[in-house]
């Protein structure tokens, strides 16, 4: 079974819906014995750092998803909440990424939403995707760059779009909303 996190954070039925037509058994959960019973974790969410990191907290998620050994993806909020401190709401996050996460400057467009293209593409989860595939951000905060950068997207200035780190994986993107290469994505994490 595939436990999807159920926390105080949006968009996990979509997430749910792309494994569901992938044929994947799962189930959108904040039962700490099916999460850590489960074969693998998917972590998504759209929301904002501070709250969610409390709710994590107050439910001692936060050292449940630490301390997790199977496949682990993190999606968008997710990625974020992955990194060691995030500048919306001045938030320690979980650190298991060592990468800060910033707002993005007011140069251009913010959020920055839609299709764009990733680089320095590598490691198992992005294993049969390239450089020119376009995939869905929606987000106004950002990874930046570190040791565990597995791709790298450029929107006003180079972030980290993939990240991993021993079992734990994480896109800035939305896989389930980036048509086929996204649907890649996730066949290769359920194939880890």
């Amino acid at each position: 079974m595939i436990a999807i996190i159920k926390y105080n954070a949006g968009n996990i039925k979509s997430v749910d819906n792309a494994l569901n037509g992938l044929g994947f058994e799962c189930e959108v959960t904040d039962d700490i014995e099916k999460i850590i019973a489960s074969e693998k974790v998917i972590f998504p969410g759209v929301g904002e750092a501070s709250s969610a990191m409390n709710y994590l907290k107050k439910y001692q998620m936060d050292k449940v998803i630490k301390s997790l050994n199977q496949p682990v993806l993190g999606i968008c909020l997710g990625q974020q909440l992955m990194c060691r401190h995030s500048e919306e709401g001045d938030t320690t996050c979980l650190g298991i990424y060592d990468a800060m996460v910033k707002k993005f400057p007011p140069k251009d467009l913010v959020p920055h939403m839609g299709w764009n293209n990733l680089s320095d593409v590598k490691g198992p989860l992005m294993k049969d995707i390239n450089a020119d595939d376009a995939v869905y951000f929606i987000h106004s905060y950002y990874a930046e760059i570190c040791i565990e950068t597995s791709a790298i997207c450029d929107y006003i200035v180079p972030f980290s779009a993939v990240m991993q780190k021993n079992n734990f994986y994480a896109t800035q993107f939305h896989p389930e909303k980036s048509a086929g290469v996204g649907i890649k994505i996730l066949k290769n994490f359920l194939d880890l």
